[in-house]
């Protein structure tokens, strides 16, 4: 394949630096859009000299999405918040953003337009992070008609902030928090693979795809995975979402806020594919088992043994 230009909004985030380097793989020119492009110069290794290219830019600032997108052929929009903080809110990014992008890569003639939301996106949801990631999608339909729609479960992969955020709680917390929902956690590669394929196939423009892992856990199995999987032993006790919520009114007051309120809400829906839904196998995609990959990099949150006596 020729080379030929693809832009991807947030391409230095957890999802956004494995789609990179397999658009990189695959031979695309890319250029990743970020608002602050030195953090997204790591990128560059997972090129050939030059095929990675970090740009500046805010999908909540049209001018430099209009400059974005300039002379890209594929545009993928992967921004998105977990908790707002200042004029970081969901509205600026998650539908004020997929709006700017849409239209932009509309007015510039791209030809392909993936925009990542996720499961419980609903405009009916009691959490504001899934009532505007449904007006996101629905921003950018309005905006580019054969957009391409890709909703994940929980993402894990090494970088992740959920598996890696509880098996470092089990380091220092005596319990842990059970919350009632069920997920079906997707490996990050697998939604890479699924970005790609979209941008690579005309039958997928315009549908909307859920991706889940092969099976679908309560988040009681979650925590014994991750307490297996790190050698820890510790109670897992069911947390009354009063109580919860209580905790989380402090909590989200921190600089980077381990729960929210909002996230709290979300933590009580179930996040698993909708029956009837296009998924990974619809792509070609055989979802990866978590088994298979949490042992690589939760491994450092097992209990240090005792170092060998050195031979003399």
């Amino acid at each position: 394949m020729s080379r030929q230009l693809v832009t991807i909004f947030g391409g230095s985030g957890f999802v956004g630096r494995h789609v990179v380097r397999r658009l990189a793989a695959d031979g695309w020119l890319c250029r990743v859009a970020v608002r602050n492009p030195d953090s997204a110069t790591f990128l560059k290794v997972d090129g050939d000299p030059g095929q990675v290219v970090p740009f500046a830019a805010d999908v909540t600032d049209m001018k430099s999405v209009e400059r974005a997108v300039v002379g890209a052929k594929r545009v993928v929009n992967l921004v998105g918040i977990l908790y707002q903080k200042g004029r970081r809110t969901f509205q600026r990014v998650h539908v004020d953003g997929a709006a700017n992008v849409a239209k932009a890569a509309r007015a510039a003639g791209v030809e392909r337009l993936v925009q990542m939301s996720a499961i419980g996106a609903d405009p009916n949801s009691p959490a504001a992070y899934g009532r505007t990631k449904a007006a996101g999608e629905a921003a950018a339909k309005a905006a580019f008609d054969e957009v391409s729609i890709v909703r994940p479960s929980v993402v894990f992969g090494p970088e992740d902030d959920f598996f890696n955020r509880f098996a470092a709680m089990a380091r220092i917390s005596p319990v842990l928090p059970e919350f009632p929902a069920k997920f079906q956690p997707v490996y990050v590669a697998d939604v890479a693979s699924a970005i790609a394929r979209i941008l690579d196939d005309p039958d997928t423009r315009g549908k909307t795809y859920e991706l889940g892992g092969p099976r679908v856990i309560t988040f009681h199995e979650f925590l014994e995975l991750v307490l297996r999987v790190t050698g820890r032993h510790r109670p897992i006790v069911a947390i009354p979402m009063s109580l919860a919520a209580l905790q989380a009114t402090f909590l989200e007051l921190l600089p980077v806020p381990p729960l929210t309120r909002d996230q709290l809400k979300l933590l009580g829906r179930d996040n698993v594919v909708s029956p009837g839904a296009l998924t990974l196998s619809d792509l070609g995609i055989s979802p990866t088992t978590m088994e298979a990959v949490l042992p690589t990099y939760l491994h450092r949150y097992r209990p240090q043994t005792k170092q060998r006596k050195r031979l003399a």
